[in-house]
């Protein structure tokens, strides 16, 4: 076994439990170097909350580790030589990364390093391109690959922990990179749940225990504390989601978790959907840019439609970084269905919102609901913000709690105010918008 250390770079997989990498890195040397890059091109785009909540993330690993997380600031290309150089480092490994940016990046990096570059696991249970059809070709439709997903499997949980290596003193070395302070979170409105490891695992116990049994029934109703939360901490690898589905059989929750891994798969094979149409006869879709359509918009961001569902929804994702599921449906068929603004517009304001906020899931959702991506809603699928609110908020009790305008309405009624100080008239009439939207969906069918 060899002395030299070897470098563990964290990205997505903040966390010492059910870390192969760890095992895989222990089977060279006894000793490793924790590190984890402030990349500007991914902190970039990450709104207060999303930032925020990486940095007690780092905080807590770093506990985890001893004090010993080396944090550094730069391009990883740039950095990892400098770091492997500093520390006579053997190999670095990582989490493979199958993102647009994330791959690229670790393909310039490995080209970058004279060690060896040791992609073990994923954050997926199943790594994106392992599960294909028959002919090898990738599935396009959510159900089959489902089915074939659950038929591959997944290893059990890795047997890890902090003590699994010995991790050195990240202290300056001549040549390295200079450590930096993990940085203070920025100033943040949203109310984040607690983060870290250990966040995670108290958060998956409790819901297993006291709330799985229902959520079948409880994850459509947004008034209700039916939801899991551990989105947040799947986004950053906080837990693995294998061991999550080491306590689960089949099931709601576990088909749950097989969409983001079929979000995942989709856009290994189609990065361009990050963006763009995964279905481009979309792209000849009429959307509104005008001045007026960016007033809507703005008052969609501000939770000020007078559609209470959606607003309620908009002022949850700004109160704390999170939106319940039923509820990002519902407010995306309005952006883009009521409002008829590019579904880009509204995916970008999430990821700038979202301390969940993960590419793939994001991108791929909207554009189910655009109708323009896979196993997408039928284009003449267009949510009544006012049925869906009285159907899964019956009682009043989610839309209360965000649009204190409303607090005074009893009931369903709280779906259809009519003259409440405060409270804004609907911005658009949505039976005639329906109609807008069939038109334009019927001209590209």
């Amino acid at each position: 076994m060899a002395e030299t250390p070897a470098v563990v770079w964290f990205r997505r997989d903040l966390r010492t439990g059910d870390h192969p990498v760890l095992l895989a890195a222990a089977e060279r040397t006894p000793r490793g170097l924790g590190l984890f890059v402030l990349d500007e091109e991914l902190l970039r785009p990450s709104g207060p909350a999303r930032s925020a909540f990486l940095y007690r993330c780092l905080r807590d690993l770093d506990e985890q580790l001893g004090g010993r997380l080396l944090v550094v600031r730069g391009d990883p290309v740039d950095v990892l030589p400098r770091v492997v150089r500093a520390v006579g480092a053997g190999s670095v490994h990582v989490s493979a990364d199958f993102g647009p940016y994330g791959s690229a990046r670790d393909d310039r990096v490995a080209e970058a390093l004279d060690v060896e570059f040791v992609r073990t696991g994923s954050p997926y249970a199943v790594a994106p391109g392992r599960v294909v059809k028959s002919d090898g070709k990738p599935f396009k439709v959510f159900t089959p690959f489902s089915r074939a997903w659950a038929d591959h499997g997944w290893r059990k949980p890795a047997d890890t922990d902090a003590s699994t290596l010995d991790w050195i003193d990240p202290a300056d070395k001549d040549g390295g990179p200079r450590r930096v302070r993990i940085p203070d979170d920025p100033s943040v409105r949203a109310e984040l749940p607690e983060a870290g490891e250990r966040a995670a695992l108290e958060t998956w116990a409790e819901f297993r225990d006291e709330r799985l049994g229902d959520y079948d029934h409880d994850r459509d109703r947004p008034g209700v504390d039916g939801s899991s939360r551990m989105s947040a901490y799947l986004r950053w690898g906080c837990v693995h989601p294998r061991t999550l589905l080491a306590d689960l059989g089949p099931g709601t929750y576990r088909n749950e978790l097989a969409w983001r891994e079929f979000h995942a798969d989709v856009l290994w094979h189609n990065p361009t959907a990050a963006r763009k149409n995964y279905n481009p006869k979309f792209d000849a879709m009429r959307t509104d840019t005008d001045t007026d359509a960016e007033d809507n918009f703005d008052a969609w961001c501000r939770g000020e439609t007078g559609y209470p569902i959606v607003d309620a929804g908009m002022r949850q994702l700004l109160a704390e970084g999170w939106m319940h599921n039923r509820v990002r449906m519902i407010v995306a068929s309005f952006l883009v269905k009521d409002l008829h603004v590019p579904w880009w517009w509204g995916a970008r304001h999430f990821m700038r919102h979202l301390v969940d906020g993960d590419l793939a899931s994001n991108q791929l959702n909207w554009q189910w609901v655009a109708g323009s991506g896979t196993d997408a809603a039928p284009y003449f699928r267009v949510f009544n913000p006012t049925t869906q609110g009285e159907k899964f908020d019956p009682h009043g009790d989610y839309v209360r709690k965000y649009v204190p305008e409303l607090r005074g309405c009893v009931g369903k009624k709280i779906h259809q105010p009519s003259g409440v100080p405060g409270y804004p008239d609907p911005i658009v009439d949505h039976a005639h918008e329906r109609q807008v939207s069939l038109e334009r969906y019927g001209q590209i069918k």
